[in-house]
């Protein structure tokens, strides 16, 4: 069975005494990740633990800024017609 594109099964690891494990070769050259760079793991008690180099939690998270700064301006936009529907109204009445 053929995993889904951009999915990959890098195998698995074991972790040491100290609470290391190495992350596999494939992996850090897909990821382009080089000794000394900082990796953030984040956990979620039902799901598991995940790990990304910052430049992806970046990508992402400058994706989801643009994404609530689009929604934001919806948002407000849609309010200030509502506020001019509602105070021609009020000057009808």
């Amino acid at each position: 069975m053929k995993a889904p594109e951009g999915k990959k099964f890098y195998g698995s690891v074991t972790v040491s005494e100290r609470g290391q494990v190495v992350i596999p070769s494939a992996a850090r050259k897909d990821f382009g990740i080089k000794t000394g760079d900082k990796l953030l793991v984040f956990g979620d008690l039902e799901r598991g633990l995940g790990i990304a180099t910052f430049s992806i939690m970046q990508r992402t998270m400058e994706g989801t800024m643009d994404l609530f700064h689009e929604i934001g301006s919806k948002m407000k936009h849609k309010e200030d017609k509502e506020s001019k529907a509602d105070n021609k109204t009020k000057d009808v009445k």
